[in-house]
């Protein structure tokens, strides 16, 4: 018997894009199920992160028409990331696997079938990889693959051209729960689970409908906090400024000293200057990444909620979960479940 896969899309004003992306998963998972790669129970699960258009409505009709769409309501908008694990912690105990992707339908719905292949040879996460970009503009492409290798290049280890297009089994899904940082950035935090792994390749397509939730702006707060949650480099690199700065003082103080000896005047404005905003500007930049790590380890140390989901809509389990503040596992312990009318309040 084939395991029960689950779906997960977070959404965030997907209003438009919505209808077309439900039918075609619906197809997919068909598809799916009758190829004998997934069990009849296998469920597609929006995840609603604080969207401000008739997103959740439109969830709540999918859901009220077939069983198969299932949601998930956050209490408010906690960006994408914390959406995408909102998604996979609430279904982690349901599902024997689970492949997340974007709403937009950018990603290929077809390459589900050679990740799941691969999942049945063995891997336990099977990564969605672009094959190329010309879909993308010049400065998309440009920025785009700036990013990954600027993540590399800075000590965050990602798979090069994967968004978080991914399947992950349940023994990779535990795994991944047991990263409770606040700070999330799951491109890198999923390699960091370890257990075997594969790639699969596809075409992006150009969104389908809608604007992109990721302009330049917001990619760059993306890197900084992927750098930031997963390496220590910078600070590295602030150690060897330092270094660098204080042998080059060496060296002046040397000619300094070697000029004055001969007798020579040293005109100096210029050097003083240059140093001066140079050396001040180095000690300002340095405070700020050092400042960047301090505001995360206040961020953990206060230990908020990740996401609060306020409800959960699945019939497979006979209830709707409500108001339910998750911490590490959103999902509601056997001895708590009930009726559809009742409400699980927030401890």
């Amino acid at each position: 018997m084939a395991d029960i896969l689950y779906f997960v899309i977070p959404c965030y004003n997907e209003e438009e894009v919505l209808p077309e992306t439900s039918k075609r998963l619906k197809e997919q998972l068909g598809h799916l199920v009758s190829k004998g790669l997934a069990h009849p129970d296998s469920r597609i699960v929006f995840v609603n992160d604080g969207s401000k258009d008739r997103t959740w409505e439109l969830i709540e009709q999918l859901h009220a028409q077939d069983a198969v769409f299932s949601g998930v309501n956050l209490s408010r908008n906690r960006g994408h990331q914390n959406a995408l694990l909102a998604g996979l912690m609430t279904v982690k105990d349901a599902a024997d696997l689970t492949i997340s992707m974007d709403a937009d339908l950018q990603d290929d719905i077809a390459a589900c079938e050679e990740m799941l292949e691969k999942y049945y040879d063995g891997a336990d996460i099977v990564y969605g990889v672009r094959s190329r970009r010309q879909t993308d503009t010049f400065f998309k492409k440009f920025t785009a693959e700036g990013f990954y290798k600027l993540m590399n290049g800075m000590g965050a280890n990602t798979v090069y051209n994967h968004a978080d297009y991914r399947l992950l089994s349940r023994r990779a899904l535990e795994g991944l729960a047991e990263f409770t940082e606040v700070n999330l950035f799951l491109r890198g935090m999923v390699p960091l689970v370890g257990f075997p792994s594969e790639i699969v390749y596809y075409e992006r397509a150009e969104r389908y409908a809608g604007e992109s939730k990721y302009p330049l702006k917001k990619m760059l707060g993306f890197a900084l906090e992927g750098i930031t949650s997963l390496s220590t480099k910078p600070l590295q690199m602030i150690t060897g400024l330092g270094g660098v700065v204080f042998l080059i003082c060496i060296v002046a103080l040397c000619y300094s000293l070697i000029r004055h000896a001969m007798g020579e005047t040293i005109v100096g404005w210029t050097t003083t200057m240059l140093s001066i905003w140079g050396i001040g500007g180095a000690i300002l930049l340095s405070l700020g990444v050092i400042g960047e790590y301090i505001g995360k380890i206040y961020l953990e140390t206060k230990n908020r909620p990740r996401f609060i989901v306020e409800q959960f809509l699945d019939d497979k389990h006979g209830f709707e979960t409500k108001k339910k503040r998750e911490r590490g596992n959103p999902a509601v312990p056997e001895d708590t479940k009930k009726a559809p009318s009742e409400e699980i309040s927030e401890e």
